[in-house]
């Protein structure tokens, strides 16, 4: 959803309570997690964590490896690799882009 001015709305933040709800953790499992670093949720200016629609998605993997048998310290390592591949694949696209575009501008530049 859009406001009038065009600046589109911030995602959902969520108070540690509707988070665990929503996630199926406890709120001692999710203070954990965020001291392994596995979540990194917001802080209010009173200092209540917020977490977002990306933490609650960030929370599914962690089920799904926690379901594979890989300990929180794994997971971390996990996390952080999936992390940096696509961070590598995001800036291999943006090179193949430019690549692409000056080849465009070297043909064009040579007919």
């Amino acid at each position: 959803m859009t406001r009038t001015s065009g600046i589109s709305e911030p995602p959902g933040l969520y108070a540690i309570s509707a988070t665990a709800e929503l996630s199926g953790f406890t709120i001692g499992t999710l203070r954990l997690y965020e001291q392994y670093g596995l979540i990194t949720p917001t802080r209010t200016k009173g200092g209540a964590r917020r977490y977002s629609d990306a933490d609650l998605t960030r929370l599914g993997r962690i089920t799904e490896l926690i379901a594979d048998g890989i300990n929180l310290v794994g997971i971390r390592r996990v996390l952080e690799l999936e992390e940096s591949t696509a961070a590598l694949r995001r800036d291999n696209r943006r090179l193949s882009e430019d690549n692409t575009q000056l080849r465009t501008e070297r043909k064009a530049s040579s007919s």
